[in-house]
């Protein structure tokens, strides 16, 4: 008996050392549970004071710089992206740079189930509806047609539809100018006719006229911005531009001059010599990054319910794809090989906006006008993230 007595006096010390380690455990787990429950329950009510944005697409090149401009400017953030094109590495940026609850949450999904969709909007209150996803490669949308009518107009109807279930009253959408497809007469305005001459067009303007339809009988306020060929980077230089490999070929000619001047590729194709133009290349007006979200942010700030806004986001000149090259061969200092190849199906001589109703009516101009340097500026992302936004771009 006095051993046995001796042996369970000597186990009490362990046992309170095994509770007080048990107790501290569960009250760790108990307030990160608290943490985790608080911080999604700020995200799933109004407040006064803040408004709460979906950000669709917001793991691409523009919705990630447009989530990064409304998360400085104190917005609530929700990202959905199903990262066939976006980049999880950009999403882990964001975070790291806004990890106070409430700000930024992540919901990888597709904007295709309509079932994930009507969840999205269930679980949170939106305030308003940046729309940015969808496939964007003109001549991808020439091969696969019905691919960019699903993923752009149908995928925009089940938005629009989610919005009107759940009271959500503010949309921003983002279309395009190759909704005019090729005018006669430039520059393009609002009034411009639009006759899109290739899916990726006529995708987006079904969308449009989808919104517009619906917002006859409806007090949403909607926004449509019509934007160009958008390059440049954030200034600061926390994104950048990163294409999967495999869409090297369909992306953005900035894209493809950076891979050129980095030895990725041998060099440089542009597509079609023969256009009606002063050297013979395609035209364009480019505008940079950080002014396109800035006329987003306005947009918002400027929606009006039961109101519907069009604009033209453009620099309101065109420069050819030739001088374009000149450009990034000054930005880069690297002696790109150019080739000059036959035109790519579903391209236009000559695009260039007006922009003087968005100027007029949202006190909003360009002011990274320097093709060169809106290059520079991007270029300096590039040669720091050789490989993208390389650990970081793990799936979610």
């Amino acid at each position: 008996m006095d051993f046995a007595d001796s042996k369970r006096r000597g186990n009490v010390p362990g046992r309170f050392l095994a509770a007080a380690i048990l107790i501290t455990v569960c009250i760790f787990v108990y307030k990160q549970s608290l943490n985790s429950s608080n911080e999604r329950n700020l995200f799933s009510y109004h407040e006064a004071g803040v408004t709460h944005v979906l950000v669709t697409g917001g793991a691409g090149y523009i919705g990630s710089h447009a989530a990064l401009r409304l998360l400085k400017d104190s917005y609530r953030v929700t990202i959905v992206d199903n990262l066939s094109r976006g980049n999880i590495g950009a999403v882990r940026i964001l975070q790291q740079l806004f990890p106070e609850p409430g700000r930024l949450q992540f919901v990888k999904a597709d904007l295709g189930d309509a079932k994930a969709v009507n969840k999205i909007f269930s679980e949170n209150a939106f305030d308003a509806v940046m729309h940015f996803a969808a496939v964007a490669y003109v001549g991808e949308s020439t091969l696969e047609p019905l691919r960019y009518y699903h993923n752009i107009t149908s995928n925009t109807l089940l938005v629009l539809e989610a919005m009107a279930a759940h009271n959500v009253k503010t949309l921003i959408y983002s279309s395009t100018c190759a909704t005019y497809g090729e005018p006669k007469t430039m520059p393009i305005t609002e009034e411009t006719k639009q006759v899109p001459i290739n899916p990726y067009g006529k995708a987006k303007k079904m969308a449009e006229d989808i919104i517009l339809d619906f917002s006859k009988n409806s007090n949403m306020a909607v926004m449509i911005l019509r934007y160009f060929n958008v390059i440049g980077s954030d200034p600061e230089g926390r994104l950048g531009e990163a294409p999967r490999p495999e869409l090297r070929e369909q992306g953005r000619i900035s894209g493809a001059c950076f891979d050129a001047a980095r030895g990725i590729i041998s060099g440089l194709k542009v597509r079609g010599i023969d256009y009606a133009t002063p050297d013979g290349t395609c035209v364009r007006d480019y505008i940079d990054v950080t002014d396109l979200v800035d006329a987003h942010v306005k947009a918002l700030a400027n929606a009006q319910p039961s109101k519907v806004g069009i604009y033209n986001v453009g620099t309101g000149k065109g420069s050819s794809v030739k001088e374009f090259v000149e450009a990034c061969k000054k930005a880069t200092g690297a002696d790109i090989k150019v080739e000059y190849l036959g035109r790519r199906p579903g391209d236009y001589a000559k695009v260039y906006s007006d922009p003087s109703k968005i100027r007029e009516e949202l006190n909003w101009t360009a002011q990274h006008t320097n093709l060169q340097q809106s290059l520079q500026t991007a270029w300096r992302w590039q040669k720091k993230h050789f490989n993208g936004y390389g650990s970081l771009n793990i799936m979610a």
